[in-house]
């Protein structure tokens, strides 16, 4: 029999086109020989959609959207469990950003008591937010850049305190980013005094937390992490951006990126790749997937500068190009992900709630 999962896409997010995007490239890749499709949608606004089971692949956003909204329902609890009384085999989030990626959707899952494919509800939220990350990180002794963070309610009260900060602590030029968002959305370089203020009021249009990060000079190097408890590493890869860094519409517009893979790494410094990618992926008690970003310095140092927990799928995307050169082709990552998630699923039923 096939397999029944539901395609939940969109989301109340500034990254609900990224979504769209990745589930557009997801659907091209799943075998409808195995599968039945149901697409989840959620709109802009937070309202969710289902439709009718896909056929098959969609051509284009516009069409997720519309395959995704034929019933709507305020009642959520109608859209998961059940699709026409059969029960789903597992829920594939492809939810990008706040609203999908922080384990907000994770949480609803897992009250449903539901398979999904992807992180849990702890490494969704950590991940989501790099302040706490980059904590966690300290905790793990992994060697990362210098950062200052800080609240819109504290830029607010005492602005000329924080730029202080900054010029003391961290040296031109930093890198503002919103704590709990991904994809390069709101983030900015700045080189000054007056373009960092800039680069603030940006990011606090996204996020109430703020972060910034010393500048590195360095490679940024990738690794693809899969699995539940004992995850496995791709190949490396190395983004060369042909503008000032790999923003949103270098990631998802134009492609206006180079990608080498594998990286030319010396042996050595991609064992350390790995052992850095596994340490930062069993800190957040991480679970299906993760990509582990780095910066690799000319001295062979390596500094690690985020996880991302629900990587794109996106024709430009890293993350499955670099299964794909370890050997492992789109359609069987996704295989290989539904097995992960409905191996945890199974897993956490063997816990007992009840006192004996």
């Amino acid at each position: 029999m096939k397999k029944r999962i539901g395609l939940l896409y969109g989301g109340k997010s500034a990254e609900h086109e990224v979504s769209l995007t990745t589930a557009s490239a997801f659907s091209k890749a799943l075998d409808f020989d195995k599968y039945e499709v149901y697409p989840i949608y959620i709109t802009q606004e937070g309202e969710w959609r289902k439709g009718t089971p896909l056929v098959g692949a969609v051509s284009s956003i516009e069409e997720l959207q519309l395959a995704g909204d034929v019933e709507r329902n305020n009642d959520i609890s109608s859209f998961l469990p059940n699709v026409q009384e059969q029960a789903l085999d597992v829920i594939i989030p492809l939810l990008h950003g706040p609203n999908g990626e922080d384990g907000t959707v994770q949480g609803l899952l897992e009250v449903m008591n539901l398979p999904y494919v992807g992180n849990g509800v702890l490494a969704s939220s950590a991940g989501m937010d790099k302040v706490v990350m980059k904590q966690l990180f300290e905790q793990a002794g992994l060697n990362q850049t210098p950062y200052v963070y800080f609240l819109r309610r504290d830029w607010k009260n005492g602005q000329d305190l924080w730029l202080d900060k900054v010029e003391q602590e961290l040296t031109w030029p930093v890198f503002v980013k919103p704590a709990n968002l991904g994809s390069s959305v709101g983030i900015s370089k700045a080189e000054s005094r007056e373009e960092l203020i800039a680069a603030v009021e940006e990011a606090l249009k996204f996020d109430r937390k703020i972060v910034i990060e010393q500048g590195v000079v360095g490679r940024e190097i990738e690794v693809g992490v899969l699995g539940n408890d004992e995850p496995e590493c791709s190949v490396a890869g190395e983004i060369k951006p042909l503008k000032a860094f790999y923003d949103y519409q270098a990631k998802y517009k134009d492609g206006n990126t180079a990608m080498i893979i594998p990286a030319e790494l010396p042996e050595v410094v991609y064992a350390q790749l790995v052992e850095s990618a596994k340490k930062a992926f069993k800190i957040l008690d991480c679970s299906g997937l993760v990509r582990a970003d780095f910066f690799v310095t000319d001295g062979h140092e390596i500094i690690i500068n985020e996880v991302n927990t629900l990587p794109g799928f996106t024709p430009y995307s890293m993350f499955p190009l670099l299964w794909q050169h370890t050997g492992l082709e789109y359609p069987d990552l996704i295989e290989k992900l539904i097995a992960l998630a409905i191996e945890r699923f199974e897993e956490k039923q063997l816990l007992q709630f009840k006192m004996d």
